[in-house]
Parts: C-alpha cells; structure tokens; sequence
C-alpha cells in the first residue's frame, strides 16, 4: 500500500499539477488550501507525508509545519515559488520534521527522489529517536538501581555484588524490570 500524503497549496493549479503526479504513482491523497486547513485534515486524514508550500494566507507552510511537529512526527517536504536564503533559514530554524525542500514548479524528476529521502531520514530520525529512549532508560534504570545497591548494602551490610545479585533475583521473582524492584526499594527505605 501506498503512503498517504497531504499536499497543502493555496494555489489552485499548483495544487492540482501537484495531485496529479502524485495520483499517477498511487499515492492515497488529501489536499488542503492554507495552513489552517492542513492542521485539521492531518487530524483526520493522518499523512504518512506531507508536501506544503510555504507561503500561503491564514498561516504559512513553516508555521503549519511547525504546528503538527508539535503533535506528531510526520515528515514534511516544503515548497516554494522563490529560493529566498531567508525562507531557507527560518525553515531550518523552525526546528520542524522538514526533510526536503523544493523550488516550483514541481517536476516528477524532483517530486520522487524528494518523497524517498523524506522517508528514508525519516526512518533513520525515528531510528535514532528510539535509540536515544533506550539510552535515557538504560540510564535512568542505572541510576535507580545504584542507588538501591546502596541501600541494601548497608541495611544488610552485604557487598556491592550481593546487592545486585538481590535485585536480580527479586526482579525474576516477581517478574518485574530491574527499575521498578529498585524503585520500590527505594521507597520502602524512605518509609522506614
């Protein structure tokens, strides 16, 4: 199945050249007029990928981008009638999921290689996002179960390893993670 795209243009028939290379190659679409418009139809229509010029009335293609990146990671390709290095810079600032950006008139040459690599660093942010989770976790987890190592070592006076040992024993028993047995040592340590 073919992803679902929102392409976004207050320009009639820039809109419709648009949809219509994109309906040749079966894409699932949806089209909105202004930015506005776009942040109710990514509510409904849920994008896989959204293609949006920049400049249109209500509220423009950066301030929309910027508007549905804080709700949801959805890759954006943005489009321009001019290559302003202002335009350019305030997108990138905008600190929004843009993965591309291209010049009008859109050709089919530009349009697809654009749609693969939006979806390809798209993959690869959600990728290290992931990653980046793991780590907070991981560390997170350390961070409780050094602390409950602590405690146990000196209420049961036993070594560092004993205590670790005890965790992971009543980790399995209860079939919990490490944390939350930590976690709850913690706790009862405070109580008492």
């Amino acid at each position: 199945m073919k992803p679902r795209i929102l392409a976004v243009d207050d320009d009639e028939r820039n809109l419709a050249l648009l949809t219509a290379k994109l309906e040749r190659e079966g894409y699932e679409l949806d089209t909105a007029r202004n930015g506005v418009d776009a942040l109710q139809k990514v509510a409904v229509f849920l994008p896989d990928l959204i293609i949006m010029d920049i400049k249109m009335p209500k509220m423009d293609g950066i301030e929309a981008a910027r508007n549905i990146t804080r709700h949801s990671l959805i890759p954006i390709i943005l489009i321009t009638g001019h290559s302003s290095e202002t335009i350019i810079n305030r997108a990138m600032e905008s600190g929004v999921g843009i993965f591309a950006y291209l010049l009008k008139p859109v050709t089919k040459k530009d349009l697809l290689p654009a749609i693969k690599l939006a979806f390809a660093r798209h993959n690869e942010f959600k990728t290290l996002k992931a990653e980046v989770n793991d780590l907070r976790d991981a560390l997170e987890t350390r961070k409780f179960v050094e602390r409950a190592k602590g405690i146990l070592m000196k209420r049961l006076n036993i070594s560092e390893d004993e205590a670790f040992k005890l965790l992971q024993a009543q980790s399995q028993k209860e079939n919990k993670k490490l944390k939350d047995i930590a976690e709850i040592v913690i706790t009862a340590s405070n109580m008492i």
